[in-house]
């Protein structure tokens, strides 16, 4: 199983997830897509996009599970995101990880040793 990550505020997961899809946060919705890290990719974007927010989980999918809605798309410096063109729905939602805060406001993703 190759495992994609997304990072979001909990609120938002658990609104998502009653709800029975997830359709993006804010930038998502901007962007036309709902954004994805592999875990090579995950802490950078933690420190990058998630700084100084608290309460943020991960959701680990499944990328093989999205099937052709999954387009991976250069971004930054040219690495391959995973970008989902659709709505994610719970069930593709292999585990959601606690993200906390670090001293310097970075969101820890110390799972990803573990994946």
């Amino acid at each position: 199983m190759t495992s994609i990550y997304k990072i979001l505020r909990r609120e938002e997961w658990l609104v998502a997830d009653r709800a029975g899809a997830f359709t993006g946060s804010a930038v998502d919705l901007r962007d036309g897509y709902i954004h994805f890290s592999t875990a090579a990719q995950a802490q950078e974007t933690a420190r990058r996009h998630f700084r100084d927010q608290a309460d943020l989980v991960v959701l680990e999918v499944d990328a093989a599970a999205l099937g052709a809605a999954l387009v991976w798309e250069p971004s930054r410096g040219g690495a391959l995101f995973p970008h989902l063109y659709g709505s994610l729905a719970p069930a593709h939602v292999v585990i959601v990880h606690e993200a906390p805060l670090e001293a310097d406001g970075v969101p820890v993703l110390a799972f990803l040793g573990k994946t």
